[in-house]
């Protein structure tokens, strides 16, 4: 194969066509001109460890009032205007008490909220639609949409992002949201209807679920042409990703069972706000909200903080993939993270070998394995790890 032949064929690769309904802008069934105009009334509970119980008001289900659980918690000294975060809990999760009290320890007030319609002790009578996959993915039309669980939990962070708007502890010009796993994906889709958000962190989730993910066999190839394409047109973030105009961190695994890098790629793709990338090597998919990257990308974003280090594309001349690389703070360590680019992508095995930093440079000689997906990768002196978007070269032509 050539060179120019093979650049090209690069090119392809690294840059997927994005479908047709992610190309104009929208924001789907949520009125954010209704939704951000709403205000929301906190009714506050008991004070638990270092936060407080709050319900507020949630959008009508099935026609019936709904309130949401979250707890809040802001930081143990000071007057403020602080910082805050919304913090979105993923499949199986609840509103984490502990989740906020990071956040304040850190200077921010922090909102977590439920979004399965539970409360400190259980479901509650009034409480949205539950979190299950059958009710993720029921059959839906454009009367019943507004009673989907994406549409409820999306409005919940939109709802909760108003009432700490209110509150005058909280800078309403410095919120930002995370979110884990399916918090992850609510955070994609947020971060592109509420453009009042100043940064966005989702944790694994993403869009191109019907593509390539732990529900496409399942969910997606069991569901009629008709339904599959009327739930990734309203509720895929793939739909949403396009619009995201605040600097956004993507965090995920190399092997994440759920979302895995093909689809994820293509949704970060999609993003023409400043965005960051950190795919860890085998990182464990859970409720974590430890990541020193997500603190750092925030605090960078929030509180002027020393931001992450910015990894540019890859180029390759011959088997030497190089990419740009800038970094505030002192750059310990490279890598050239790679694997064989065949099968599952849940079960490749990825290995690492040390790439050289040198004249705003990290470059690596690939190994002559074929077919090949690697990134580049770079950890600073704070151990917070950045990396390039990964590229695939097809095995050798006969």
């Amino acid at each position: 194969m050539n060179r120019i032949r093979f650049c090209s064929l690069v090119v392809l690769l690294l840059v997927p066509a994005a479908p047709a309904f992610a190309q104009k802008p929208t924001t789907g069934p949520w009125d954010m001109k209704a939704l951000a105009a709403v205000e929301v009334k906190p009714e506050w509970g008991k004070e638990v460890g270092k936060a407080r119980e709050v319900f507020y008001p949630g959008e009508p289900f099935k026609g019936k009032p709904t309130r949401v659980f979250a707890y809040y918690a802001k930081p143990a000294t000071g007057d403020g205007p602080f910082p805050a975060m919304l913090l979105v809990h993923g499949g199986g999760g609840k509103a984490f008490r502990e989740w906020a009290e990071h956040w304040a320890a850190r200077g921010y007030c922090a909102l977590a909220m439920d979004l399965a319609g539970v409360g400190p002790a259980g479901r509650l009578e009034d409480g949205g639609p539950d979190q299950s996959d059958d009710t993720k993915f029921r059959t839906f039309d454009e009367k019943t949409a507004k009673d989907m669980w994406t549409y409820h939990a999306i409005a919940a962070v939109i709802r909760g992002h108003n009432l700490l708007r209110s509150l005058p502890e909280v800078d309403k010009d410095r919120i930002a949201v995370t979110g884990i796993s399916w918090g992850g994906y609510l955070t994609c889709i947020v971060a592109g209807v509420d453009d009042r958000l100043k940064a966005a962190v989702p944790v694994y989730g993403c869009g191109f679920l019907h593509e390539n993910s732990v529900w496409t066999a399942g969910r997606f190839e069991k569901a009629d042409a008709e339904q599959r394409k009327r739930w990734v047109e309203t509720f895929d973030p793939s739909a949403y990703l396009a619009n995201v105009k605040c600097p956004i961190l993507f965090l995920n695994g190399t092997n994440d069972f759920a979302y895995p890098l093909d689809s994820y790629q293509k949704s970060y793709r999609l993003v023409t706000a400043p965005r960051t990338l950190s795919v860890r090597v085998r990182l464990p998919h859970g409720h974590i909200w430890t990541f020193g990257e997500v603190d750092a990308f925030i605090d960078s974003q929030l509180k002027k903080g020393d931001p992450l280090p910015e990894v540019g594309e890859m180029t390759l001349a011959g088997d030497v993939a190089s990419a740009t690389v800038t970094s505030k703070v002192k750059l310990k360590s490279a890598n050239l993270h790679y694997a064989v680019a065949d099968g599952a992508w849940q079960k490749r095995e990825w290995k690492s070998l040390p790439a050289e930093i040198k004249d705003g440079k990290v470059s690596a000689k690939l190994p002559a394995a074929r077919p090949l997906v690697f990134y580049l990768a770079v950890t600073d002196e704070r151990g917070l790890e950045v990396s390039a978007p990964h590229t695939i070269l097809p095995a050798a032509s006969k």
